[in-house]
C-alpha cells in the first residue's frame, strides 16, 4: 500500500480517536455537572455569596457575570459543595439568571416559630425598608434612645448596669414603658443577667437585695434544683420590670482558670454543662423572659474579645464532642436564641470571627438544626475593630440580630448596601421574618392572633 495512503488512514484514525476521547471527556464532565438553585445575597469583586433552597450559604469564586444581590440563579458547577468550608472550591461552569422574582427562603414548618410565620409575613409586608432594617438591630441603650426609635426602628435595646443605677423599680418600669409606647413594633428589652461577676439589674439594691449568684456557686450549693429555682426567680424579677430577654446562660465549657470566660462559666465538664443548659432553658419557659445560649461555638480562650481578637485552636474533635454539646442540649430543650462569639475558631473557619463566619452559622443552622434567632456579640468590641463592613458580613453570615452600640451607623451602612444592590433586600426580609415570628411567639405582638 502506498505510504501516502497509509499515512492518510493513520491521520484519519488519529482524528477519530481524538474526537472519541474528547466526546467521552465532555460527556463525563457533563454527567458530573450539578445545579444549585440559589439567591444572591452579596457580590464583591471576587466572590459571590448565595443562599441555597435549604438555607445553606455558600461563597463561590466567579467573574465577569452581571449579577446583583437578590437575583435568582441556576448555578452549574462541578465538584462537591461543603457548607462547612469558608469558601467553595467547586468550578462554576455557568450562572443562569432565572426570570422569576427572588423569593424568600424561609425555614421549614418544623421551625420553633413555625405557627407564626404566616402572621409574621403579613406584618413584614406592611413594613418599609427602614423598618425592616431596624428589626435587625439590638441597640445598646443610650440617652437618645427614646427619640431615636422613630429614626431607626430598632428591634430592641440592651441595658447595662449604668442604665439601672440608683433607679427604683417604678423608675425602671417607666423607662421601659415609655420606650415601648414610642415603638411601632414591640421592643426586645435585653440584659446580661448571668449571675456572679456579670449582673445588670441585681447590681442595684433597689431592684434586688443582693446580686444573683454565679451558676457554679448555685450548683455547688444545691445542684440543678438550685439552678431551676434561681432561673425562675430571675425571670420573674426581669419580667416584672418589663425586661423580656436575658442574654444568658453562659454555656461555654470551661474548666481552666486560665480561660477568660472561666469566672462566668458553669465550670464543669461538657456533660454537666449540657445538663445546666437544658435546666435553664426548661425552667425559663412560660415566664415571659427568653434566654440566650452563649457564646457559640466556644469562648474557652485566654483572650478577652472586649480588648483583643481571641483565636481558638481547639481540635474538631473537641469542638464536636465537647464545646457544641451544651448548645445542642439547650437547643433540644427549646432555646429560642443563640449568641455567637467573636473568636476566630481556626478549625472551623480561620478566615473570619465566628460572628461573621458563614461556616459557623451553617454549622448551627444545619448540623444542630437550630431554627431560632442568631445574635452577634456586640459588633463594637475590640475583637472586630480591624474588620470592615461588620454589619454587612454579619447579615450575610446569617445573624438575625446585631448587637451594636453605634446603631445609627449600623442602620445606615445596611441601608446603603441594599440601595446599591450589593446586599439583597430579600435577605433582609428573610432574617427579619424570623425576628417578627419570634415576637409573635413571645406574645409581644398579639395582633391578628385568633
Amino acid at each position: 500500500m502506498n505510504k501516502n495512503v497509509v499515512g492518510f488512514y493513520i491521520a484519519v484514525m488519529g482524528f477519530i480517536a481524538i474526537v472519541i476521547v474528547g466526546t467521552v471527556i465532555l460527556r463525563s464532565k457533563s454527567s458530573n455537572e450539578k445545579t444549585l438553585n440559589a439567591m444572591v445575597l452579596n457580590t464583591d469583586s471576587k466572590y459571590l455569596t448565595v443562599m441555597a433552597e435549604d438555607n445553606k450559604i455558600y461563597k463561590l469564586l466567579y467573574s465577569d457575570v452581571d449579577v446583583k444581590a437578590g437575583d435568582m440563579l441556576a448555578i452549574k458547577y462541578t465538584g462537591i459543595l461543603d457548607s462547612l468550608n469558608s469558601y467553595q472550591t467547586v468550578e462554576v461552569v455557568d450562572l443562569i439568571k432565572k426570570d422569576e422574582k427572588s423569593s424568600l427562603l424561609n425555614y421549614e414548618e418544623k421551625g420553633i416559630f413555625s405557627q407564626y410565620y404566616k402572621l409574621a409575613q403579613t406584618k413584614l409586608n406592611s413594613l418599609s425598608l427602614d423598618e425592616k432594617i431596624g428589626q435587625l438591630l439590638l441597640a445598646r441603650y443610650d440617652d437618645n434612645a427614646l427619640e431615636n426609635i422613630s429614626k431607626y426602628n430598632p428591634s430592641g435595646f440592651v441595658f447595662y448596669s449604668k442604665d439601672f443605677a440608683d433607679k427604683t423599680k417604678d423608675e425602671v418600669k417607666d423607662m421601659i414603658i415609655n420606650l415601648q409606647k414610642a415603638s411601632k413594633i414591640p421592643l426586645l428589652t435585653a440584659v446580661d443577667e448571668e449571675g456572679g461577676s456579670v449582673v445588670r439589674v441585681s447590681s442595684n439594691k433597689n431592684l434586688r437585695d443582693e446580686p444573683f449568684k454565679s451558676s457554679k456557686e448555685l450548683y455547688d450549693e444545691g445542684g440543678f434544683a438550685k439552678i431551676t429555682e434561681d432561673t425562675k426567680e430571675k425571670s420573674k424579677l426581669l419580667a416584672s420590670l418589663g425586661l423580656n430577654l436575658n442574654l444568658a446562660p453562659v454555656v461555654d465549657v470551661s474548666t481552666s482558670e486560665d480561660d477568660y470566660i472561666y469566672p462566668r462559666a458553669f465550670g464543669y465538664d461538657e456533660d454537666l454543662t449540657s445538663e445546666y443548659a437544658k435546666t435553664v432553658i426548661e425552667a425559663s419557659k412560660g415566664l415571659g423572659v427568653s434566654y440566650t445560649l452563649k457564646h457559640f461555638p466556644t469562648q474557652a480562650t485566654e483572650n478577652d474579645p472586649h480588648s483583643s481578637q481571641p483565636v481558638d485552636n481547639s481540635s474538631l474533635d473537641d469542638i464536636n464532642n465537647k464545646y457544641l454539646l451544651p448548645f445542642k442540649a439547650g437547643i433540644d430543650a427549646g432555646a429560642e436564641s443563640v449568641l455567637i462569639s467573636h473568636n476566630v475558631v481556626n478549625n472551623l473557619d480561620d478566615t473570619a470571627p465566628a460572628s461573621l463566619s458563614v461556616t459557623v452559622h451553617n454549622l448551627l443552622r444545619n448540623d444542630l438544626n437550630f431554627t431560632g434567632i442568631i445574635i452577634t456579640d456586640d459588633l463594637d468590641m475590640k475583637a472586630l475593630e480591624d474588620v470592615d463592613d461588620t454589619e454587612i458580613k454579619a447579615l450575610i453570615a446569617g445573624n438575625n440580630l446585631i448587637i451594636t452600640t453605634d446603631y445609627a451607623s449600623s442602620f445606615q451602612n445596611i441601608k446603603t448596601a441594599v440601595e446599591e444592590d450589593t446586599l439583597s433586600e430579600d435577605l433582609i426580609d428573610n432574617l427579619t421574618l424570623n425576628v417578627i415570628a419570634w415576637k409573635y411567639y413571645k406574645n409581644l405582638i398579639s395582633e391578628n392572633i385568633k
